[in-house]
């Protein structure tokens, strides 16, 4: 018996309270890989299980805000959208683009406040709950992305339009990584902090829709005043949305310097955003 007490004891896993600085515990997620596929496929399924049209939604939803920002912005206020690129397509790239990004955002950005009550109850790297909102959205972008390359085919057979794809639209998985990196990083600060003030959770909605008019979603970068546009540039989605357009109509702003500084800003904003995040869920019980 005292042999069995005096060997020292193994366990699988140890909860502390380690505040190592950029301790992201990327290890405890890899071991709770399978839950991670789990919630992502709860997102996905369960999002619209009790809608008639289902999925269809995914479809729709850039379908008749391309449709709208046509009419709108296109035909009443005559925004010029290229020499050459239609304007659903103009529209329907930046619309799919933007919407991977703010769902992203949006959704992270009220991770505590939605999940409060199994925070409460069991233990799991509390990092795979905004993880798996950005895969479940990579879902729905793919899909959205798909119905985009369907139209564009369309103008091609049909319209007798002539894209002029280049080497850039490989860049797209890049475009990709970093509206997610983007979307959540912000989302976990903000999550963070409304964990004490509630007021962010009403202002996100808000935010996002403000921070689209303030990116080349509804019109061009070149069309812009050289001084708006040197303050365009700044915006990490920016080069993003200019980015795929050049790539996949041959038009738009594209500099691999201003995509370098979008992937400098995402990996910063996303290990801060990561490290406050680790921080807050220790305590955040306690203030939710």
């Amino acid at each position: 018996m005292s042999q069995q007490n005096n060997e020292e004891e193994e366990w699988s896993l140890v909860i502390d309270q380690s505040n190592a600085f950029f301790d992201l515990k990327l290890n405890d997620v890899w071991r709770y890989r399978d839950l991670l596929f789990l919630f992502v496929k709860r997102d996905f399924v369960s999002f619209y299980k009790q809608t008639i049209l289902g999925p269809v939604w995914f479809f729709i939803q850039p379908l008749i805000t391309t449709i709208t920002f046509t009419f709108i912005f296109g035909n009443l206020a005559k925004i010029d959208t290229g020499a050459t690129i239609p304007k659903p397509l103009f529209y329907m790239a930046g619309i799919v683009t933007w919407g991977y990004f703010a769902e992203c955002l949006t959704k992270t950005s009220t991770v505590f406040k939605d999940n409060a009550g199994i925070f409460g109850k069991v233990y799991f790297p509390r990092l795979i709950m905004p993880l798996s909102i950005v895969m479940s959205n990579l879902l729905k972008f793919g899909v959205q992305l798909l119905l985009f390359i369907v139209v564009l085919l369309y103008y091609v057979v049909v319209q007798d339009y002539q894209p002029n794809i280049s080497a850039y639209a490989l860049l797209l998985p890049l475009m990709i990584v970093i509206m997610a990196g983007l979307g959540l990083g912000l989302g976990m600060i903000i999550s963070a902090a409304t964990t004490k003030y509630r007021d962010l959770a009403f202002l996100i909605g808000f935010g996002v829709q403000l921070f689209m008019y303030a990116s080349p979603v509804i019109y061009p970068l070149h069309t812009l005043p050289e001084g708006a546009r040197e303050i365009m540039k700044w915006n990490p989605m920016a080069p993003v949305i200019e980015g795929i357009r050049f790539g996949f109509f041959g038009e738009g702003m594209f500099s691999w310097g201003y995509l370098a500084y979008s992937l400098g800003i995402t990996i910063f904003i996303l290990l801060i955003g990561a490290e406050i995040f680790n921080r807050v869920e220790k305590k955040f019980v306690d203030t939710v």
